[in-house]
């Protein structure tokens, strides 16, 4: 039996360039980008090719920023996806790697940030669990002083991100991926959670503000309903491109009338 045809449509590195540039990403900008490499069709070339288009329509003056995190390296008695049986726990504890910007993989934010991660020049921040990472003049501005006790706050990618007047972009990624909302949790917020993390000196607690991105789909919709969204097509994707700091400010206001204060 025959294998199965790709479904469509076909797109390549100078198709998603083009339609990049008609959707309005511009030479030079910086862009915080999310993406559902499956959303844009059959990528001749898949993430290599969708990373290079992107750094086609931002010109050699334009930077590239992605999430690059690494939630695995935590406490396993909190894990559900999938969850490791209880009488492995003292062993994970023991034997997990600390963190390694260099080597550490991403997980669960999709191939296309493993792809910039590993990109020749890339740049990568500190913070073990939600670093990002950079391609482009900007991006040591981007990813440097990424503190261990603040994931998406002041002294994160975000907030340098969003001075330097970076726009999202959602390549087939929903709101739901959008982590500039995340920023506005830290400047309401509701409250702190602690957390450990594999270390140096072994185990390390820290405290944290407590994010969730549970209600970020409707909190999109809000917000593309209200405030100036650019949206279009990039291969088969349904796309949208807005600045950051919009995105941000809307949600400090959103947030505390929407989402009980005990989340």
């Amino acid at each position: 039996m025959s294998a199965p045809h790709p479904t469509g449509p076909l797109v390549t590195r100078a198709s998603l360039a083009t339609d990049l540039r008609a959707l309005g990403v511009e030479p030079g900008e910086t862009l915080l980008v999310h993406t559902s490499l499956s959303s844009l069709g059959w990528v001749n070339g898949g993430p290599v090719a969708v990373v290079q288009a992107l750094r086609d329509a931002l010109g050699t003056d334009g930077t590239l920023a992605v999430p690059t995190q690494s939630g695995d390296l935590t406490d396993p008695a909190g894990w559900g996806n999938p969850p490791v049986p209880r009488e492995w726990w003292e062993t994970v504890r023991a034997t997990m790697p600390e963190y390694d910007p260099a080597i550490t993989p991403s997980r669960g934010v999709g191939v296309l940030p493993e792809t910039v991660r590993t990109w020749p020049g890339a740049l990568r921040s500190a913070h073990p669990h939600t670093s990002f990472a950079a391609l482009g003049p900007r991006a040591a501005r981007i990813v440097d002083g990424h503190a261990p006790d603040c994931r998406l706050g002041e002294r994160s990618p975000l907030a340098r991100l969003e001075e330097l007047g970076a726009r999202v972009l959602l390549l087939g990624a929903g709101y739901d991926a959008c982590t500039g909302f995340h920023l506005a949790e830290y400047r309401i917020p509701f409250h702190l959670e602690d957390a450990d993390r594999p270390g140096l000196a072994g185990w390390q607690p820290v405290t944290e503000v407590a994010i969730a991105a549970d209600r970020f789909d409707e909190l999109g919709a809000d917000f593309e309903r209200d405030t100036p969204v650019v949206r279009g097509r990039v291969g088969a994707a349904e796309t949208r491109l807005f600045p950051l700091a919009d995105a941000v400010a809307y949600a400090q206001k959103w947030l505390p009338a929407h989402r009980p204060h005990d989340v």
